[in-house]
Order: C-alpha cells, then sequence, then structure tokens
C-alpha cells in the first residue's frame, strides 16, 4: 500500500511522494489517488484535496465532580469547503486522533458531493471516555470544546452532527454555547440535535434507512430476494440497531448482531424486539437468552448475504478478508475496510457498498434539518423519509451505472465521481491570488 505523505519543495510548496503506510488516513488517501490518476488531475490539483483546507486542535480543561482537573485534546478539521460551509460530525473517543480526524473530514466532503449537498467536508472529536464521566462532566467538555470552536463553525461555516460518543443531548448543548456567544438563537448552527429545539423528524434514524435501502438494492444487484436474505451486523449502536429493523421490516433475516463487548447469534432469525428490549435495560447484547454467543471476529466471517460493519474503522483488513463470506459487504461504517481488504474482496467477487454512499442517509436528512432550521419550516417524518430515499435511490443509481460502464467497483466509481464534482467546484471558484 502506498500513499501521498508531506514533502516541500526547495519554495516550501507543499508537494507528493509515496510511502508504505495504514489506518484511516493511508486509506482515504489511497482511494483519492486512484480517483486523481483515473481523472487526470495534476499535481497541484491533488494535492490540494489530499490536505485539509483548515484545522484546529485545543486543549479542553475539565473540573471533575471531584475537584479535581482533567485536561483533554480536541480536534475540528475542515477538509474541504469549495461546496459549501464544513459538515461532519463529533466523537467523543478515547480512540481519537488528529489523523483520523482528517480521514474522517476527508470522507465526508466525498460524501457531501457524491449525494450533492452543497458542503464541504469536515469532523471533529475530543480523546475521552463518556463512559469514565458523569453527564455533568460531559457537559463541561462539550461546552469548552464548542466555546474554543466558536470562531471556527456556525451555520455558514461548519455544521457539526453526532458520532460514536455524543448523541442529541450533546448538540443541544453545542447549540446553546454557540447562541450563548453569540447573543441570539442559532438553531442551525449543528444537526442532529432534540426536536424540541429544532431537529428534525426523521433523523435519529435516517443513517440506518439509507444504509438498509442500499443493502437491499445491492441485494436485487446480485439477484437476491430481499425475503431469502440473511444478515450479520458488527456493531449494534446508532446505525446498527436501526438498519436491523429496517432489514428485518423488509424480510431478511438478521441472524447475528454485535457491538464492542461480543455479538449474539441465531440462524433462524434473532428477536430483534427482544434484543432491544435487552440492550436497553442492561447496555449491550451480551447475556441474551434468546440467541447464542459469537464473537465479533467470527460475526465478520459468518456465511450471509449481508455483512454489515457499523462501528468503526479498519475491521475488515488483509488478515481476515479472505475469510469473509457474504455476498455483499454494505458500509455503515466510515472506513471499516481497508485498501488491501477491499482487493481481496474485490477479486473473491465480493460486492462492497461504500461508505460514502452506504451510510450517506445521516448527512441528507443532516441537511434537510438545517434547510428546515434557516426556512424556519419543519417538514412531517413522511416527508423527510421520502426525500432521503429519492436521494438515496439517485446516488445508488449514479454509483452502479458508472461502476457498470467503467467495469470498476463501486468504491473506485462512487470516488471517483464525488472527486471530480469537488475538483470542477475548485476549477470553477478558481485560485484566491
Amino acid at each position: 500500500m502506498t500513499i501521498p505523505t508531506e514533502t516541500r519543495a526547495p519554495s516550501g510548496a507543499l508537494t507528493l511522494e509515496s510511502r508504505a503506510g495504514d489506518g484511516p488516513l493511508a486509506a482515504a488517501r489511497e482511494q483519492l489517488a486512484g480517483a486523481a490518476a483515473f481523472l487526470g488531475l495534476d499535481d497541484g490539483l491533488h494535492t490540494m484535496l489530499a490536505y485539509p483546507r483548515r484545522e484546529l486542535t485545543v486543549s479542553i480543561p475539565l473540573r471533575r465532580d471531584d475537584g479535581s482537573t482533567a485536561c483533554y485534546i480536541g480536534h475540528r478539521v475542515q477538509h474541504n469547503l469549495s461546496r459549501g460551509p464544513g459538515k461532519g460530525g463529533v466523537r467523543f473517543s478515547p480512540a481519537v486522533d488528529l489523523d483520523e480526524v482528517r480521514a474522517l473530514a476527508m470522507w465526508m466532503t466525498w460524501k457531501c458531493a457524491l449525494v450533492d449537498l452543497p458542503y464541504g467536508g469536515a469532523k471533529g472529536g475530543v480523546t475521552i471516555d463518556p463512559r469514565q464521566h458523569s453527564p455533568m462532566e460531559m457537559e463541561r467538555v462539550t461546552r469548552r470544546y464548542t466555546s474554543e470552536l466558536a470562531d471556527f463553525i456556525g451555520p455558514e461555516r461548519d455544521i457539526p452532527a453526532p458520532d460514536i460518543g455524543t448523541n442529541e443531548q450533546t448538540m443541544a448543548w453545542m447549540m446553546d454555547t454557540v447562541s450563548v456567544g453569540r447573543g441570539y438563537t442559532v438553531p442551525g448552527a449543528v444537526t442532529g440535535k432534540p426536536l424540541l429545539i429544532g431537529g428534525s423528524l426523521g433523523r435519529s434514524d435516517a443513517t440506518s434507512l439509507g444504509v438498509a435501502q442500499v443493502a437491499i438494492a445491492a441485494l436485487t444487484t446480485l439477484g437476491r430476494d430481499g425475503l431469502a436474505a440473511s444478515a450479520a451486523i458488527q456493531g449494534y449502536g446508532k446505525v446498527g440497531r436501526g438498519a436491523a429493523r429496517f432489514l428485518r421490516d423488509a424480510g431478511v433475516r438478521v441472524i447475528a448482531v454485535s457491538d464492542q463487548y461480543a455479538g449474539v447469534f441465531d440462524e433462524t432469525g434473532l428477536d430483534l424486539d427482544a434484543l432491544d428490549e435487552h440492550v436497553t435495560r442492561t447496555g449491550t447484547v451480551v447475556g441474551f437468552g434468546g440467541a447464542g454467543a459469537i464473537d465479533n471476529a467470527d460475526l465478520l466471517t459468518l456465511d450471509v448475504d449481508l455483512l454489515l460493519p457499523c462501528a468503526v474503522e479498519s475491521v475488515i483488513t488483509h488478515d481476515n478478508a479472505h475469510l469473509v463470506q457474504a455476498r455483499a459487504v454494505v458500509e455503515g461504517a466510515n472506513g471499516p475496510t481497508t485498501p488491501v481488504a477491499d482487493k481481496i474482496l474485490a477479486e473473491r467477487g465480493i460486492l462492497v457498498v461504500p461508505d460514502i454512499l452506504a451510510n450517506a442517509g445521516g448527512v441528507i436528512v443532516s441537511y434537510f434539518e438545517w434547510v428546515q432550521a434557516n426556512q424556519a419550516y419543519w417538514w412531517t417524518e413522511s416527508d423527510v423519509h421520502a426525500r432521503l430515499r429519492e436521494r438515496m435511490t439517485i446516488a445508488w443509481d449514479l454509483v452502479n451505472d458508472e461502476a457498470s460502464r467503467t467495469t470498476r467497483t463501486l468504491r473506485d466509481a462512487a470516488t471517483t465521481l464525488a472527486v471530480r464534482r469537488v475538483a470542477e467546484a475548485h476549477r470553477v471558484r478558481g485560485l484566491y491570488p
């Protein structure tokens, strides 16, 4: 695997060279390099797209409930702003680092361009484990992080949303902090916030609905009937839990799911209603009495029609890609398949629906929420779902047709389409002297 990395010409200008590497940022830049080569982009434009437009790293001091003081590191990266303000989630996780945030911001750029939203790509995060902190401590962390970003974000600049470790309440705190600083309520400052303060109907399950929709489309492409299909889902959180429900409603048999601790399995199909009650009560799928146990590694290799990695990056790698038995992998998470694993799956004839297409439902409805906030006019849930399905259908058809026309993978086709749109926006806007 090779990725572009930063060097400087004698003039001091950024250039690109190749070096070995792995991880999310390496994967994102390798995908860009493939699209740039296919499109024939010049080195200067490729370099512009390979590096963030802006990035900010801040320290976040926290007075803990016991009176002690701790300090955490937060980031916000705006990868590209040529098509509009930045858009991307905020994650609170002990695994957050700057390179991860850079990669996620780049993927958001391509995702927004692919589904034709007037946004650039951004992402943020704090290196913290929310499970080790009280709600009051997390509120203080969120507000301090937001205040540090106050001049960096906003409805015309960069609009955060929930991600791993964050939720509607986190967005409410962020919106309130921005609003207090400006002296008036700014509902468009974030998306994914509670309905009571300007959130959108249909936002909470938007990513899940989009994932399920393209999963069914993938089955159709493979000539499989959804009513006879099976699925395994790694990551039974915000995305995976909703996707399981939508797939079940479409007739798909969900036989295995897992969370960060372990998984459960039932060849005949899991009782998702009973499982959800168990998860709500215990906080994990572990110990669910209606199914057998399975670990995350074994779940990824089950003989199923659909495998949905809906947790974190880099779970399908060169170590296990040759063991995957699913007919299609639908990426509910961002970057769950490494470039080497992607090539292995393609060589084995396994269809991979890439993240920038599969999980775009969330940012689509975030866009709808932002539009509603700007108009001060709210849509019904059926309106939101209908508009979401229309956008996802258009994007799926576009990518599937491009892949068929060029005999390339869905990921290559999707990335190329997205990069072309961003590159064209750069060319039309020109370079500021």
